[in-house]
């Protein structure tokens, strides 16, 4: 038997193993989706908890019901993000400034060219918050950072964090409907190493449209995509990965939504799974 006949028949079985836990336990199953099932860290998960959450996002993923699958995203950064950071306190220095800042050397060339000033920067997923720390000591022209993310406990410890830098204000909010409130003109916009990920196709076109309306605004956003994904065979988004997040055509829904485009590349990390892009957009 080959290997790949063997790996269908573990998955095979590994699915119906899990859906069969569903079945036998859904308040187990229901507990674990309300959660949020992203990621597992730490080895925090029983396998009996891997299997049904195995079982579940196939699930969803097989009737394309990717408003749940979203949810169940929302739900991990909600209720675990701050867990989450809590283990990738090394990827600012060993992953971002390495392999990221770059195109924030872009960005200072770009607004040199810039007739208005950009007053504000908004950080959607600040995580914890060292990339908009950095931010703040990188542009000192700009007045006002805001970092927004979804995890309660993780804003808390990040205004307990920065608050001597005045600059810096965190917020919990879905970024979204921070935008429909809050957003304005003159403002730079970021998601750095995995955001936009969560958001559907059809959100995140909302998203960027509604971001687009806002007024003068740019748009720096740093996310990984399937490496087998090609946009000229199939445009649209799709999951991947263990984590089941989304692989956006970033270039084509940020025209879309009536934005120009100032930079697009990709970086791969050798990762067999994901590459990540980079692009840089201005209404």
């Amino acid at each position: 038997m080959g290997i790949n006949a063997k790996s269908i028949i573990i998955q095979f079985l590994t699915y119906t193993i899990g859906n069969t836990l569903v079945f036998l336990q859904p308040k187990r199953a229901a507990k674990l989706s309300k959660m949020g099932l992203t990621l597992v860290m730490n080895n925090n998960l029983s396998i009996t908890d891997r299997l049904i959450r195995n079982a579940i996002l196939k699930k969803v993923e097989n009737k394309s019901d990717y408003n749940t699958l979203a949810k169940l995203h929302y739900n991990y950064w909600v209720n675990q993000g701050a867990d989450f950071f809590a283990t990738t306190n090394n990827s600012f220095e060993n992953n971002f400034l390495p392999d990221c800042s770059f195109i924030f050397g872009l960005l200072k060339e770009e607004l040199i060219n810039e007739p208005e000033e950009f007053k504000t920067l908004v950080e959607i997923g600040t995580g914890n918050g060292n990339v908009l720390e950095y931010l703040s000591l990188e542009f000192p022209k700009i007045n006002r950072f805001v970092g927004i993310d979804l995890s309660p406990i993780q804003i808390k410890m990040n205004n307990e964090k920065f608050e001597e830098n005045k600059k810096i204000e965190f917020v919990t909010s879905d970024g979204f409907e921070w935008v429909k409130e809050y957003g304005h003109s003159n403002t730079i916009f970021v998601t750095s190493r995995g955001v936009l990920e969560y958001f559907t196709q059809e959100r995140l076109q909302a998203f960027l449209t509604e971001i687009n309306n806002l007024g003068k605004v740019i748009f720096i956003a740093i996310e990984p995509n399937d490496i087998g994904h090609d946009f000229k065979t199939n445009p649209d988004s799709q999951p991947y990965g263990h984590e089941r997040s989304f692989s956006h055509n970033y270039p084509q829904l940020f025209k879309t939504a009536g934005f120009s485009l100032w930079h697009v590349s990709h970086k791969d990390f050798g990762s067999n799974m994901s590459i990540q892009s980079f692009i840089g957009a201005k209404s």
